[in-house]
């Protein structure tokens, strides 16, 4: 199959750590940062301010030659930012409020019709204009959407979040987010077979941390991956957007569900190695795409 252009919606951010130092991030931002690397030219579709973080974020998506079109500029509402604490080796976030990518705005949108897919989290979407926004995007695209929850409080609300599930053909989040949406007593696998079948999906990957990921498919075949060792862990902030890019990356390129898994979890943990959500260097993702055949 020829692959098609990934379409990426959704919020760019700077995470702010303790020590002071600041990472480019935001679950959408992470995910076509990665693809990049890989060599999709990801179309992202986000919102900045008029301020020097958004400055900043321009100049580091040109610097790794980002398609910067679908990247707005808000005169009123600054570029955004989450607060990141270590706790216990996890991170804690506080998000700020009336961030710019909060206000993505349809009529701003520079986007063709596309049949290729379509990805968008759920953060973004806390506010009624960001909703329109991919609302209109969605009524014109005619591929597949992937949605990656995220569910940072009080940023989310249970019925909206599964209404989203179900405009979905691929849905990944992790153990705890799946018992939240799904609260049914019974294991993972009762739990994944029965949002699955309930909405439809073609594919629902759940992440478990050290327990490694799932998934199954439109067939109700449950595919498993074990963790792999990482030889460091600096921190885990952005180690599922990681996992995602390369979801949406093999099914682009047509991998097969269990390739897939076990490359997605074989980046992420390379990526928990290093600090924050995105990696400058290319060569950091140079093994992956050689032995990938990119």
């Amino acid at each position: 199959m020829t692959p098609k252009r990934i379409t990426v919606f959704g919020e760019v951010l700077f995470d702010h750590f303790p020590d002071g130092s600041r990472v480019l991030g935001g679950a959408p931002f992470n995910v076509a940062w990665h693809l990049q690397a890989f060599g999709q030219a990801p179309f992202f579709i986000s919102r900045v301010g008029k301020d020097g973080s958004g400055t900043a974020i321009r100049s580091a998506m040109q610097s790794w030659r980002m398609d910067l079109s679908g990247l707005q500029t808000d005169p009123h509402y600054p570029t955004g930012a989450v607060q990141v604490t270590i706790e216990q080796g996890e991170p804690d976030y506080v998000i700020v409020p009336e961030q710019a990518y909060d206000f993505l705005t349809a009529d701003e949108l520079n986007a063709a019709p596309n049949d290729g897919l379509l990805y968008h989290g759920t953060l973004a979407l806390r506010h009624a204009n960001s909703r329109q926004a991919l609302a209109a995007l969605k009524a014109r695209h005619i591929g597949p959407v992937f949605m990656d929850v995220n569910l940072r409080e009080p940023w989310w609300q249970k019925d909206h979040v599964l209404e989203w599930v179900g405009c979905a053909d691929w849905v990944k989040l992790n153990q705890h987010e799946l018992r939240a949406l799904h609260s049914e007593n019974g294991t993972i696998e009762t739990a994944m077979r029965s949002l699955s079948e309930r909405h439809g999906l073609t594919g629902l990957v759940v992440t478990c941390g050290k327990d490694g990921a799932r998934a199954i498919d439109n067939r109700g075949e449950i595919i498993k991956v074990a963790p792999v060792a990482a030889l460091e862990v600096i921190d885990t902030v952005g180690a599922g957007d990681a996992f995602a890019s390369v979801l949406l990356l093999g099914i682009n390129q047509g991998w097969p569900l269990p390739l897939i898994l076990t490359r997605a979890q074989a980046f992420a943990s390379a990526l928990v190695g290093r600090r924050g959500a995105t990696v400058r260097e290319a060569h950091f993702y140079q093994t992956f795409t050689e032995s990938w055949g990119l």
